[in-house]
């Protein structure tokens, strides 16, 4: 590589990574845990937490007291022969009111009430209360395992960014190859030392180059929408990222496949929803079992009754309630089926988890070493094509060759840049492969 090409390098290097350099500028573990807080998807997850909770308060209010207020002013007409018997007058033996019923009234009546009750003892509403806040729990699981979703996808597009930074870096170092290629052959025509067809083949080339440079740029910018679209970001916000694929670090393996699937079972928040769940499905067939016991109440009732608001009687009720559930038409049993059912189920789903988890850590751990394997290989053929380049332009520059084979290997040297990019990019998607497996992808540095 000549010195023009290096310096055009370095300043497309500079000016893909100076777009902002005011705002603080994230690395890849960066993009993952900040996706992980702000993601927007992350929002229905939030409210379903909130949801979970108002019901935990919904299911606690059974163990408060309710209180109760009424004030009525009503007139009522009464037939007698709604009472049911018969007065009569207890000296003469005559009817009081017509056998066949009579009407009283209007009646005036005025009632000034509160009600209190209170539960005592329910052992029901405890474990309902209870089985709630399991739930709530494993809501509030879901969230977690969404935000790790969410990193995924943030690294990820973080990765596609850098992969197109570094597209972009090496279809400029080609541009300036191609035009030193374009400049050499006229300088060779105009010196008569040169043909035609050479500077035809190299305008070609650059031709070629420009098409490239042109999708690598698009590709560049599209990348970048996405990656703040994982974020959470606008469309138009500055982005300045921290690491570049060729600055994220290669290094060789030393991860146990045992120890990372023991990791991965132990943080993966998938796992850890399940279990949630399972524990709720717990608590809520202990609440339904719970309902056959009996319950304990209090309830006192006061308040002014009379004709008129002038001359009010107080009256008063007050009382212990013991109360007992033990037949329901075998709705408690149906439920309790359905729970069995759930916990079936759940089961079933925590094993083929556990399953998938191993498979997904032993799957990562494949691809990383095989990817590592593939960046060092790639990358010994991209220091032999630089060498071609080299080799091929000073026989070219001393007219012992025409630019055939500068082309040749030039085009080489392109495909070999690609390659090496697309290997490093898959090199670190197998990092974040195996971090998300494991369940540490947010701590990614």
């Amino acid at each position: 590589m000549n010195t023009k090409t290096r310096w055009l390098l370095s300043v497309t290097l500079l000016m893909l990574a100076s777009s902002a350099s005011a705002q603080e500028a994230l690395s890849l573990g960066d993009a993952a845990r900040l996706a992980g807080r702000q993601h927007s998807r992350l929002e229905v997850f939030r409210a379903r937490t909130a949801q979970a909770s108002a019901r935990v308060a919904q299911q606690r209010a059974a163990l408060y007291p309710d209180v109760s207020a009424f004030l009525q002013q009503a007139q009522r007409t009464t037939n007698t022969a709604t009472f049911g018997f018969s007065f009569r007058d207890a000296s003469t033996g005559q009817f009081l009111f017509n056998p066949n019923g009579e009407l009283l009234g209007p009646i005036p009546l005025t009632d000034a009430r509160y009600r209190i009750s209170q539960t005592l003892l329910d052992f029901g509403a405890y474990a309902r209360v209870t089985a709630a806040k399991g739930v709530a729990a494993a809501v509030d699981g879901e969230l977690n395992a969404a935000a790790e979703d969410a990193a995924a996808g943030a690294a990820l597009a973080y990765i596609r960014v850098i992969r197109a930074d570094a597209q972009l870096a090496a279809r400029v170092a080609d541009s300036a190859l191609g035009a030193d290629l374009e400049r050499i052959a006229r300088d060779q025509l105009q010196a008569g030392v040169g043909i035609a067809l050479d500077v035809t083949r190299a305008q070609s080339q650059s031709a070629s180059v420009r098409v490239q440079l042109i999708g690598a740029r698009n590709d560049r910018d599209r990348a970048r929408l996405e990656l703040r679209r994982a974020l959470n970001l606008a469309p138009d916000a500055p982005l300045v990222l921290s690491d570049s694929l060729n600055g994220l670090p290669v290094e060789a393996l030393t991860a146990v496949a045992a120890a990372a699937v023991s990791t991965a079972l132990a943080n993966r928040p998938d796992l850890q929803v399940l279990q949630a769940q399972a524990v709720a499905q717990r608590l809520q067939a202990a609440a339904i079992r719970k309902e056959r016991w009996p319950t304990l109440s209090a309830v006192a009732d006061h308040g002014a009754l009379g004709k008129d608001w002038a001359h009010p009687i107080g009256t008063y009720s007050w009382g212990v309630q013991l109360s007992l559930h033990p037949f329901d038409g075998f709705r408690r049993e149906a439920r309790l089926e359905e729970q069995s059912a759930v916990a079936r189920e759940l089961e079933a789903r925590d094993r083929d988890l556990r399953t998938q988890a191993t498979l997904e850590v032993q799957s990562a751990l494949l691809d990383l070493t095989a990817t590592r394997e593939q960046v060092a290989a790639v990358s010994d053929r991209l220091r032999f094509a630089e060498q071609e380049v080299s080799q091929a332009q000073e026989r070219f520059r001393a007219g012992v060759a025409g630019n055939s084979d500068v082309i040749i290997a030039f085009l080489s040297l392109n495909q070999t840049r690609t390659l090496r990019n697309d290997a490093l990019a898959a090199y670190h998607a197998s990092r974040v492969a195996l971090a998300r497996a494991t369940g540490t992808l947010q701590r990614l540095p």
